[in-house]
Parts: C-alpha cells; sequence; structure tokens
C-alpha cells in the first residue's frame, strides 16, 4: 500500500506533533495493520513527563505507544494464518529466537527484544504498522478492537497472576489500582480468587476496583493499610500480594500485611529502580518472592478470557480520545491522574 499515514510524535519532553510518513511495507513474514485503537501505558506517560525510564532514555522524535489492535490490510507473501481483513491485537516485543532465554520459552527475557515505543524503537500512535504475523493474534467475533488494544495489559495482569500462583481458596491484595492494578484484579479472579483487596490514594481508581469485583478497597492516605488488611484477615494476613504501586512503603507494607509462607508479585516500577524490603520480616515469614518482566505466552489465553465472558477488560477504560487530539491526551492524562483510570486513542 502506498501513500503517507500520520505519525504522533513526541519532539520533546510534554509536546506532541502530527507528521506525515510514509505507510510502512510488509515484509515476507509480516502483516500491515491498519490500527485502530492504542492504549497510554503508564510507560508512555513516563517517557512524556520524564524522557526516560531508568535507562531507557528517549531521543527525540519518538513515537509511543505499544498497547494496539487493528485490521489487516495487506499480507507478506509468507504468511499463512492470518487475511486480510482479520482483526488482530499486536504482542509488541519481537525477540531473537536463538538465544538461552528464547531457547528455554522465556522470551520475554530475550536481550535483543525489539519492543514498541522502548527506545530507540518507535511505538505505533500512527494509522498503520507491519508487524511480524507470528506476535499478531487474531481476535474473534465477539471481541472489538479495543478490547483487543487491551490485552497487553491483560497479558501483564495475567503473567502476575501466574507468577503468583494464584487459585481458588486464596485471599489477596493488589497494590495500586492503575490499570495493571485492575488487570491484575480480573486476572486473579478468572483464576478463582474471590477475596481481593485493593489499596490506593486515588479514589476514582478505588470505586472503579470495586466494580470490577473488589471485595473491599482501602483508601492508603485516609487509614493504615496494614491495620485494615489485618482487621479483616483476623490479624492472619493475606496469601497473595500484588504490588503495581512501585513505591518504597508500598512494597514494605506487602510484606507487612502477607501471611507466613505467603507470595508477594513485585510489578510496578520505582522512579529510582530500586526499593527498601524489610528483609527480617519477609526471612521469619518465609515469603516468596516474585517478579514480572512484561509477559510470555498469555496473548492466547488473555484473548480466551475476554471472549469467553470471563473478563470484561473494557470497564477499565475511562477516557477515549482522537490521535488528531494527541497533545490533548497525553496532557491530560499526567495531569488529571485522579480522574483518568485508563486512556485510549482512537486511530481512525
Amino acid at each position: 500500500m502506498d501513500g503517507k499515514m500520520k505519525v504522533a510524535v513526541m519532539e520533546d519532553i510534554g509536546k506532541m506533533n502530527l507528521v506525515e510518513r510514509p505507510i510502512p511495507k510488509p515484509q515476507k513474514n509480516e502483516v500491515l495493520v491498519k490500527l485502530e485503537y492504542v492504549g497510554i501505558c503508564g510507560s508512555d506517560l513516563h517517557y512524556y513527563e520524564h524522557g526516560r525510564i531508568g535507562d531507557y532514555i528517549v531521543k527525540p522524535p519518538f513515537v509511543l505507544g505499544h498497547e494496539a489492535s487493528g485490521i489487516i490490510v495487506e499480507i507478506g507473501e509468507n504468511v499463512k494464518n492470518l487475511k486480510l481483513g482479520d482483526r488482530v491485537a499486536l504482542e509488541p516485543g519481537k525477540t531473537c529466537g536463538n538465544c538461552e532465554f528464547c531457547k528455554k520459552g522465556l522470551y520475554n527475557l530475550c536481550p535483543d527484544v525489539v519492543f514498541f515505543a522502548t527506545p530507540p524503537v518507535d511505538g505505533v500512535f500512527q494509522e498503520y504498522v507491519a508487524h511480524e504475523a507470528a506476535l499478531c493474534f487474531k481476535l474473534p467475533d465477539n471481541m472489538t478492537t479495543l478490547e483487543g488494544a487491551l490485552i497487553e495489559p491483560l497479558a501483564v495482569g495475567f503473567h502476575a497472576a501466574i507468577q503468583g500462583d494464584a487459585h481458588l481458596g486464596q485471599t489477596a491484595v493488589v497494590m495500586g489500582a492503575g490499570c495493571i492494578g485492575l488487570v491484575s484484579i480480573l486476572a486473579l479472579k478468572a483464576r478463582g480468587v474471590n477475596n481481593i483487596y485493593v489499596v490506593d490514594i486515588i479514589e476514582k481508581r478505588l470505586e472503579k476496583a470495586r466494580e470490577l469485583g473488589a471485595t473491599g478497597i482501602i483508601n492508603g492516605r485516609e487509614k493504615n493499610a496494614v491495620e485494615e488488611i489485618l482487621n479483616l484477615t483476623k490479624q492472619r494476613g493475606v496469601d497473595l500480594v500484588i504490588e503495581t504501586a512501585g513505591t518504597d512503603i508500598t512494597s514494605q507494607q506487602a510484606i507487612q500485611m502477607a501471611c507466613k509462607g505467603a507470595t508477594v508479585v513485585f510489578v510496578g516500577y520505582t522512579s529510582s529502580g530500586d526499593v527498601t524490603l524489610l528483609m527480617g520480616m519477609a526471612l521469619d515469614k518465609e515469603i516468596t518472592f516474585k517478579t514480572i518482566f512484561r509477559y510470555r505466552h498469555i496473548y492466547p489465553l488473555a484473548i480466551e478470557a475476554v471472549s469467553s465472558g470471563k473478563i470484561s477488560v473494557k470497564e477499565i477504560v475511562s477516557n477515549e480520545f482522537m490521535l488528531n487530539d494527541i497533545q490533548n491526551a497525553m496532557d491530560t492524562s499526567v495531569r488529571d491522574k485522579a480522574n483518568v483510570v485508563k486512556a485510549v486513542v482512537k486511530i481512525c
């Protein structure tokens, strides 16, 4: 397909601009996808606000966005599993397939991964993208492309729940009710965990957590979260904590509210990359620590969970913006965190 497409480019910290670039041409093993929705991730906002996350530094002009879905409009000559008109969710990381981690199935740990919107690789706040066909997952007829764009963050939530061996009969706490905290709630419920408490300091996010099925919500600014959880569990503590807030205090609280033999899954990144853990208490309780980096082998599972009705992922969306309004979309998401729970950009 010849022609030009609109691309939203980050030209500097806090500055977006729409430009035109050539529509990419798919290679033999790729498809060309006309994008319909791209989610605004917390990492996008962090790059937009600060220009870096740890060692990943943005060098403008740079394209953000990695939570994407759309419709296939062109197919490479070697592609057999997809056809024109298929609606797909895009897994954004292309790995080498040859390193020790890829060969062990731990492809999310591949040191040579090429991942949308992770510097220096451009993201997909744009109208079209050519992407590896094997990383484009067909959506069932009863799913929308809005839901397709949300498969990426949902995959993170599922990976966290799986790492924590979430199962029926457990009591869990999710620290943080941003997008990843909310999809963690959905993943926990899908895996049979019915007693889920959620801690945050933003009331609108807590109310969204309640809507999604949280057993109880705790505003950590108004109450002592550890005391509340211990009281709710008759001083026992909980079996599983998923920490998505990425702060010193919530990381310490996760250990304090965990019962003996519990598992704590660390998901959230801090701005510095480091937290202080209560190791003496963790040792006394024989707590298992788990961490996650993105996800692996999750997209089919996440799509099935949404398609079957087990999860209603679209409920996490609070705001929708058009690509032409990308400056306002990013600014609003940064400045109005009390009200913007999860924003998506409608590309066309």
